[in-house]
């Protein structure tokens, strides 16, 4: 089987270390979309946090109610920056003694440093575990039943608190994680829940063995997963956010922030942005038409309208049923049909 990691396609990607692909890209998208396949996520940043006030203490911090949170649940919660932006973005998930926060490459040192400062007198010890937890990936409808069969964990479905509506009445959002991810512990780590399918935190030591369990599983490369991501509206910490992102622009409301819980930091344009109802930018998926060129457009390039900047693509990649596609951040204002460019490429959002 061949490997070709990312860095030997894009030298100075922040992904670098994993496989880009197995020697068929759009094979390994097919798989992740009707079957299953497994995907090499090791280069995320993992950060333990553990202590007896952990779960109080990060519910102090972040956007996401923790206050109960117990073994075998999982969540997501963002950091802010004072005026609401997007700091930080992780997945939690806790197991009893220690809630395992994993985020993007490179952003762990960044968080772990924001958890450093905040400690004070409170009894946690965050520390970085990246060297010790590896993140896999099961991703496609046959997900679960595989994780089932092959690892031992029946896992339920994610359940998803829906927003509620601007000026709500207080106390009508439950005193919990407004994402519900469920764990299961295996030999060799946890298992935990997702949109996509399972997410696998495994004990660096005993990766080869968990790999051989999961010998039978097709594997896909980094490509093929963003592919997937990008198709569902996945965003991204860095790719489909900037200094300026808000939670509600990038689609993070609904999993990562509870809208009535106790101060935090950032949570009055939280609030005030959430009551009005205009966030000034919105997530939105493009269809470019690469007649002009087949190479998707690099994270950053403008998206234009009559001239002038509109927005930004975060994430753009060649699906294997929609064609070339990107997650873009546009003005709030722009029309659903406009007339859209991206580079020489014209741009449509997606209808649905």
């Amino acid at each position: 089987m061949t490997t070709v990691l990312i860095q030997e396609l894009e030298p100075e990607s922040a992904d670098a270390g994993v496989p880009a692909h197995y020697g068929d890209p759009m094979r390994e998208q097919r798989t992740l979309d009707t079957a299953v396949g497994l995907v090499d996520r090791s280069n995320r940043d993992v950060i333990a946090v553990p202590g007896d006030e952990r779960a109080s203490w990060l519910h102090t911090l972040t956007t996401q109610h923790l206050t109960d949170l117990r073994a075998g649940q999982g969540t997501e919660l963002l950091v802010l920056s004072p005026h609401g932006h997007v700091e930080q973005h992780a997945m939690v998930t806790e197991d009893g003694t220690t809630a395992w926060l994993d985020t993007e490459p490179g952003a762990g040192a960044g968080l772990l440093k924001y958890l450093e400062m905040m400690r004070f007198f409170t009894r946690v010890e965050p520390r970085d575990a990246t060297a010790e937890i590896a993140v896999l990936s099961l991703v496609g409808p046959e997900a679960v039943a595989t994780a089932a069969r092959l690892l031992g964990v029946e896992l339920a479905e994610p359940r998803i608190f829906e927003v509620p509506g601007p000026k709500f009445a207080a106390g009508s959002v439950p005193n919990e994680p407004t994402a519900h991810y469920d764990v299961k512990t295996f030999d060799g780590g946890l298992a935990r829940r997702v949109a996509l399918g399972v997410d696998l935190l495994v004990r660096r030591e005993q990766l080869e063995a968990v790999l051989e369990k999961l010998d039978g599983v097709p594997r896909a490369g980094l490509w093929a997963y963003e592919a997937v991501r990008v198709a569902h509206r996945r965003p991204r910490l860095g790719w489909e956010t900037d200094h300026k992102t808000i939670p509600a622009e990038a689609e993070l409301q609904a999993t990562a922030v509870h809208l009535d819980k106790g101060c935090y930091r950032g949570q009055e344009t939280i609030a005030r942005v959430h009551h009005l109802g205009r966030p000034p930018r919105r997530l939105e998926l493009l269809h470019l038409d690469g007649i002009a060129t087949d190479h998707p457009p690099v994270k950053g390039t403008p998206v234009t309208l009559d001239g002038r900047a509109v927005g930004f693509i975060g994430t753009a990649v060649r699906h294997h049923e929609l064609g070339m596609i990107a997650l873009a951040v546009l003005k709030r204002n722009v029309a659903p049909d406009a007339n859209l460019l991206v580079g020489e490429s014209a741009a449509a959002i997606d209808a649905d």
